[in-house]
């Protein structure tokens, strides 16, 4: 499996940085994983810069509205996806406007973080930990628990 995160947006906030390249390292213990930040911009624009990143994965659109798991859940609905294709697995967290619909409809799953409204930083930083989780609850390790 192979994991990738795609963020509208850059991190900047050292903190929110420090913490998310923390979670990215732990990730990486595990499985492989990517981070690919995009410049924000009309969907015209930015609709060609997702496909490019996100080619060859299953693609989980990270959305408000999309599906609420626990963390179990998650962890599973994360394991099968890897185990399909090519087991490429591309998480995308859109800008302030959100997901392109048109990539969301695409999306092969829609996932929500909570259904509070994070600004797209802090949503990474929340995703990267919950892939973290996910990965030490598949090796019934501790830290999940």
């Amino acid at each position: 499996m192979r994991l990738v995160v795609v963020g509208v947006g850059r991190v900047k906030d050292r903190a929110l940085r420090a913490a998310t390249d923390e979670y990215l390292g732990r990730v990486r213990r595990y499985v492989a994983c990517d981070e690919i930040e995009l410049a924000d911009g009309p969907p015209a624009k930015l609709e060609p810069a997702i496909a490019k990143a996100v080619a060859g994965a299953s693609l989980v659109a990270m959305e408000v509205e999309g599906r609420a798991l626990e963390s179990d859940a998650f962890a599973r609905r994360l394991e099968r996806l890897g185990s399909t294709g090519k087991g490429v697995v591309a998480f995308l967290i859109g800008g302030a406007d959100g997901i392109p619909k048109d990539v969301s409809r695409a999306a092969a799953d829609r996932w929500s973080l909570s259904t509070l409204t994070f600004p797209h930083r802090l949503a990474r930083l929340v995703l990267v930990e919950q892939l973290y989780r996910a990965m030490t609850i598949l090796r019934g390790e501790p830290y999940a628990h």
